[in-house]
């Protein structure tokens, strides 16, 4: 079964930066377009960032210039490196894919706090 694990998150100060995974198993994860997203309590789940398999990259207008989403095939892993943290990026975050089926696979999320 295809499977999302994200980590990497945890405590951190304004300012701050930190780097998030997520490794995924039971799908050619090379051939698929890969998404970062976060939800905060009582907020809509909003796309973070998104890679396609040929390293094109976008992302959201609040997070542009400091967060960066990458990929390493060879280890079937997502990556966010955030930097400049704000408290607004407070959320848990979440790796996902369209497979082919069109049925959207999820991780479990990481939680990040920035506060100080």
């Amino acid at each position: 079964q295809v499977q999302f694990v994200e980590s990497g998150g945890g405590l951190v100060q304004p300012g701050g930066s930190m780097r998030l995974s997520c490794v995924a198993s039971g799908i050619s994860f090379s051939i698929y377009t890969m998404g970062w997203y976060r939800q905060a309590p009582g907020k809509q789940r909003e796309l973070v960032a998104a890679i396609t398999v040929g390293g094109s990259t976008n992302y959201a207008n609040s997070v542009e210039g400091r967060f960066t989403i990458s990929r390493d095939n060879a280890k079937n892993t997502v990556y966010l490196q955030m930097n400049s943290l704000k408290p607004e990026d407070t959320a848990v975050y979440y790796c996902k894919t369209v497979l082919t089926n069109g049925l959207f696979a999820w991780g479990q999320g990481t939680q990040v706090t920035v506060s100080s």
